[in-house]
């Protein structure tokens, strides 16, 4: 009898154990997942998607890849805690006034509304309900993001939420570096050098030469920018290659973006939005 029970017990545990995993798929990256477990869980189980995008541009003695590689890493660090799949990067953005540095890829504008637009098409096509576009670029990409997200929201009857990361950010920045921030300043450096440490190369920076604050208003305007670097505000923002304020800064950064999509979602659920 107790041999019996024992038996009955560990079958329970395993039986247990076994509807437990199927809880969570095997993996949350759409290049990695196959079709039938895909098919298991959304939309029954995932509504949300992260769609990471960024481009190639310099970004001072820190990776081209830096708009890629932060939105990339920002996703993996929440799909879980904000139950989401993460789509492919779109490694390819239109790139502005950095776009005469040597590594820069520039996509028109014109191909990129395009080409962005069938990926959220797709995103729709599966059953997403929430689609979340992890934005790593600025400059005149991210009115192309919103202008999109905008237009087809509306005619795929989808809800999509575009994050400027560095932006919603801005606290963090303030509270880690106890200063403004920039492109390829403190608070970027900080975020990429924690995801890809050994590609980051303090001993080719030279100081403050290498950088430019951004103009006020209309004040000047310079192609390509005369600094790979470029500040917020003057005598803000120079990047540290501090690895324990890089690690902080991308733990909290993390913790709002997910907090973010949380409050987002849950306010669309709230009002019955495209449900």
């Amino acid at each position: 009898m107790k041999k019996y029970i024992l038996v009955l017990t560990g079958l329970i545990m395993l039986s247990s154990s076994f509807l437990h995993a199927q809880d969570e798929p095997t993996t949350r990256e759409m290049n990695l997942i196959n079709w039938m477990e895909f098919a298991e869980f959304v939309p029954d189980k995932i509504e949300t998607v992260l769609l990471p995008v960024g481009t190639l541009e310099p970004h001072g003695v820190i990776p081209n890849g830096s708009d890629n590689l932060a939105p990339e890493a920002m996703a993996k660090a929440i799909a879980e805690g904000v139950n989401a799949m993460i789509a492919p990067t779109l490694n390819y953005g239109v790139t502005g006034s950095m776009a005469g540095y040597p590594g820069t890829f520039a996509i028109s504008e014109e191909s990129y509304k395009g080409f962005l637009g069938d990926i959220i098409h797709g995103m729709a096509n599966n059953k997403f309900k929430n689609i979340i576009i992890l934005n790593g670029h600025g400059g005149p990409q991210t009115a192309i993001l919103q202008s999109v997200a905008g237009e087809l929201s509306q005619r795929l009857r989808v809800r999509i939420l575009v994050i400027n990361w560095w932006s919603v950010a801005s606290e963090d920045t303030f509270a880690v570096f106890g200063e403004n921030g920039g492109h390829a300043g403190n608070n970027e450096t900080g975020y990429v050098q924690a995801i890809v440490p050994d590609h980051i190369h303090p001993d080719r920076y030279s100081g403050e030469e290498m950088t430019t604050p951004y103009p006020s208003g209309s004040t000047w305007t310079a192609y390509p920018f005369p600094s790979s670097i470029g500040l917020y505000e003057e005598g803000q923002g120079f990047p540290t290659f501090n690895q324990d304020q890089a690690e902080e800064y991308f733990k909290r950064v993390n913790q709002r973006i997910g907090n973010l999509i949380r409050e987002i979602i849950a306010k669309w659920e709230l009002a019955g939005l495209y449900e």
